[in-house]
């Protein structure tokens, strides 16, 4: 079993942010997979399902963002699972908006919800970094990351939601090279 967890903030006033990309990803992953039904387990909302021969849990941390490490240990202690079976979606501010780039292990930089899950699991898990591009100065990433998607968007949005949970399945064989050439060239045109 492989947990991904996408990380965001719970409730309707954060659905579109920026910062809560992650929590649109593994989503779209549910629902082009025809993932199973919402449970309220480990202290967020989880979907089981298959991708490929992979059987993959869902998560998204209902505990808030800067909580996110507790809800994704509880899930992987009660699997008795390691830290190479975890994938974290999330929101990076240093990719251009609209790019997907995969790494494992590395630092937090600056991000809240990485941070509390290295602090709760350590640093050694793959994180499936989107981007949501700078704002230029560092006065404005607050504003920036907590700020909606705009109008203009929402479609290149809504083309690397579908591209990453469309290529899915080479995450789940874990080619994470695969999965990010098979994403870019799905939205070359962007």
């Amino acid at each position: 079993m492989q947990i991904w967890a996408g990380l965001g903030n719970p409730g309707a006033q954060y659905a579109m942010q920026r910062h809560n990309i992650g929590f649109m990803a593994v989503d779209s992953i549910a629902a082009l997979h025809g993932f199973g039904p919402v449970k309220k387990q480990f202290q967020g909302w989880t979907q089981e399902g298959r991708i490929g021969a992979a059987k993959i849990l869902l998560l998204k941390p209902a505990t808030f963002m800067n909580d996110s490490g507790r809800s994704i240990g509880e899930a992987l202690r009660f699997y008795k699972l390691d830290t190479n079976a975890l994938t974290v979606f999330h929101d990076e501010l240093d990719l251009a908006a609209f790019k997907v780039k995969v790494k494992t292990g590395g630092g937090a930089a600056g991000h809240n919800g990485l941070r509390s899950t290295d602090q709760h699991l350590g640093q050694d898990y793959r994180r499936v970094r989107l981007g949501i591009g700078h704002p230029g100065h560092k006065d404005r990433v607050t504003g920036h990351v907590l700020g909606n998607f705009a109008k203009v968007e929402i479609d290149p949005l809504s083309a690397t939601l579908g591209a990453v949970a469309a290529e899915a399945r080479w995450l789940a064989e874990g080619d994470a090279v695969r999965f990010m050439n098979d994403v870019a060239l799905r939205l070359a045109d962007l």
